[in-house]
């Protein structure tokens, strides 16, 4: 049996944050820690002094880990980024309460003698010489030390203080995985037993030296235990002041989850029960498995529960039977037909989750374009007469001041602009929508046609899918962009002002005009005219998007890539693994790679003709790669087959944190089907006719080093520590 920890974690927004800026504003971020290790970093929101990110991960971690950390900075595009503040919540904290904790935190000053990380690995023995009794202190190595120099690495040395006594080691320079190796012996002094301190510090030629951490141990554990092995470094105690809301505070949403998990067949029982119920009479079993589930469970755990039944039948080739199974109950249920699939069901989350994991190539498809040009054109858009700013207006135009009127003819006419290429290529999309999303609203179609057959009802049958594909799929995606991996970045106020336009445009025509000309927002009446003309267009897509044959998209199971799209894309920094002779110094070259459920290829750059490519089927292993393998970050390794059935191993280093993991994510999603993966391997490199992370000199050994890992083995799905996967939506 093995165990998995993991966190759910959600950075919603923050407030009254100082300004940074020399414009009275800041560009925040925030920066994600598991003890002292970045695990993610969001995206900057530009002149905002109370952000909104709303993003979510989840970071499968270390078993032992101690404590989360969250640190707010202020982006600069020249010089270093400024820290705001920071949150730390220890382990016990966020165990405390099994539903997390969600609330808003104050910030609290950072202090630059806490921020450490990493380890230090030492072997203490007392023993007894003429003089007496003497300690001697083995300093062989440390890892993963934080970076003190502008050039990214430190120059570390050691020094042990043993009651008035204190030596040093010798300083290794530009490194954060210094190997001293070096012994000191400290003979004891007369007096009460003192404890052994061992300090870590970054040498300075000009300046004071800068604090690495420290480890300590009392006088009973050198006694009896003398430690020997890995250490983490701590820094000095001392309490974390609270700076009473003056740095500002964020509202976030955090959840321990700790599982244990049994070997594959015990859940094949499990399985069988719950295949075996979506075959059932939803509309007469009450008492069926997924119906109980459902009673049993409620908001987040809700959430959690529909993803993981979308993917377990997804991965039995079942996810159409399952999501009619659950449309089936929900619509026996219903009695009044407004109310439709309008609560948070396991339903009604299901099917979103289901459209996230299948239809994104979809999603990006139809919306990107139109995204990509609102972003890049940063017009200015606004009906609502209350926040119209004619100033800006002003500053933007050579041509004077425009009237209120006019701002308002030029947005509507931007507007429909952008909202005509967004409905057409929605209604041009019924070819390129999954044929498993097809099914499924097929399915929807029938089960709410039969069971509101009245003409008054006529609407119903459309509104029950243009409620899931438009009001929680495109106009999600429209309005926060950066959560569906549309965009790097979030909006800037004004371009997010616009997206809230369209997204709301979006909504009333999914609705298929209901409310418009109801509610508080009146001002929108400039645009019902191309919004009642678009209604007509989507009914006649809707019924389109349903006339599928349902063998088109059943069958096995299949990859979570389509063979053909193109899932990511982007320039990264590539090597080869080590020859026998010596690699070349600056290894690693610039690449553009291109990752389909076919290929993962890449060129010097987009426009260039040759291109070099690993099948996926033939990857065995992608997994993140040690910091000490080359001094370097962000590096992952994709290991596959050649065509004589050798293993070869390509190392990829990525921009960010961010990127990284998104990367491991599609390449594990496409090569997910593939046949003898590898249980376990490496997480350093070869070099030097040695592993940098047992320091074994047997290169075929792939499961030699396997306790010299920080955590245990996730799968070929996950990572080991601090691994990270996004999740898109709101």
């Amino acid at each position: 049996m093995a165990k998995s920890s993991s966190l759910n974690v959600r950075v919603v927004e923050g407030r009254a944050l100082p300004a940074k800026d020399v414009s009275g504003s800041s560009d925040p971020y925030c920066l994600v820690k598991v003890d002292d290790e970045v695990v993610a970093r969001t995206a900057t929101v530009w002149r905002s002094l109370s952000p909104f990110w709303g993003e979510e991960y989840t970071i499968h971690l270390p078993l032992d880990f101690h404590h989360l950390a969250f640190y707010v900075l202020d982006e600069d595009t020249v010089g270093h980024d400024d820290v705001i503040g920071k949150i730390s919540l220890s382990r016990d904290a966020i165990a405390a309460d099994p539903r997390g904790i969600d609330s808003w935190i104050n910030l609290s000053r950072v202090d630059p003698d806490a921020e450490v990380q990493g380890e230090v690995c030492l072997d203490v023995q007392m023993l007894e010489n003429a003089r007496g009794r003497c300690l001697r202190c083995h300093v062989l190595q440390a890892r993963d030390l934080a970076p003190r120099d502008i050039t990214g690495t430190s120059d570390p040395f050691a020094r042990v203080f043993w009651g008035s006594q204190s030596l040093e080691t010798s300083t290794i320079k530009k490194t954060r995985f210094p190997h001293w190796d070096e012994v000191l012996e400290l003979q004891e002094m007369p007096g009460a037993p003192a404890p052994l301190r061992v300090e870590l510090w970054d040498w300075d030629m000009v300046g004071k030296n800068d604090f690495l951490g420290m480890v300590e141990f009392p006088p009973p554990v050198l006694q009896q235990n003398p430690p020997r092995g890995w250490f983490r470094l701590l820094p000095f105690p001392r309490a974390e002041e609270d700076s009473g809301g003056q740095l500002g505070a964020l509202r976030l949403k955090v959840r321990l989850i700790e599982d244990r998990i049994l070997p594959s067949h015990n859940y094949r029982p499990l399985t069988e029960l719950l295949t075996e119920a979506v075959r059932g009479p939803a509309e007469e079993d009450a008492a069926s498995p997924l119906a109980v589930l459902e009673e049993l469970t409620s908001g987040d755990c809700r959430q959690d529960l529909a993803t993981n039944l979308v993917k377990l039948f997804l991965g039995q080739g079942l996810a159409g039977p399952f999501l009619d199974y659950l449309t089936r109950r929900e619509v026996t249920r219903t009695t009044d037909p407004n109310t439709l699939f309008r609560s948070n069901s396991l339903a009604s989350k299901s099917m979103e989750q289901f459209m996230k994991l299948v239809g994104m190539p979809y999603l990006h498809e139809v919306l990107k374009p139109v995204i990509n040009r609102v972003f890049e054109e940063k017009r200015y858009i606004e009906l609502d007469p209350c926040k119209i700013d004619l100033g800006r207006t002003r500053r933007i135009s050579f041509k004077g001041a425009p009237s209120e009127e006019h701002v308002r003819e030029a947005s509507l006419g931007l507007l429909t602009g952008y909202l005509g290429p967004i409905v057409d290529a929605i209604v041009g999309s019924v070819g390129r929508c999954p044929p498993a999303m097809r099914l499924a609203f097929r399915q929807l179609h029938r089960r709410v046609q039969k069971r509101f057959p009245q003409a008054e009802h006529e609407d119903v049958k459309y509104l029950a899918i243009s409620g899931f594909l438009f009001l929680r799929f495109f106009a999600p995606a429209i309005l926060t962009p950066k959560l569906f991996d549309l965009r790097d970045q979030h909006a800037d106020p004004q371009t997010g002002r616009s997206l809230l336009l369209l997204a709301k445009a979006v909504q009333s025509i999914g609705n298929l005009g209901q409310q418009l000309g109801q509610g508080k927002e009146l001002w929108m009446a400039p645009l019902h005219p191309f919004l009642l003309q678009s209604i007509s267009r989507v009914r006649d897509f809707l019924d389109q998007l349903v006339d599928v044959d349902g063998e088109e998209a059943g069958g096995p199971a299949r990859a979570l890539v389509a063979p053909s799209v193109i899932v990511r894309e982007g320039y990264l920094l590539k090597r080869k693994e080590e020859p026998a002779s010596l690699a070349p110094r600056f290894a690693f070259k610039k690449r553009y790679f291109w990752l389909s459920g076919e290929t993962l290829s890449y060129s010097r750059s987009p426009e260039w003709q040759m291109r070099f490519s690993i099948p996926v089927s033939h990857i065995r292993a992608v997994e993140r790669v040690d910091e000490g393998a080359f001094q370097l970050p962000h590096v992952m390794q994709v290991m596959a087959q050649d065509g004589a059935g050798a293993l070869r191993t390509t190392y990829l280093q990525c921009k960010n944190v961010n990127e990284l993991n998104q990367w491991l994510s599609a390449l594990r999603k496409a090569s997910a089907p593939n046949p003898d993966k590898l249980a376990a391997c490496h997480p350093g490199a070869f070099r030097s006719s040695r592993w940098t992370c047992c320091l074994q000199a047997e290169r075929s050994g792939r499961m030699a080093c396997e306790r010299f890992r920080k955590a245990p083995s996730m799968g070929p799905a996950s990572g080991g520590q601090g691994s990270l996967s996004m999740k898109t939506g709101g």
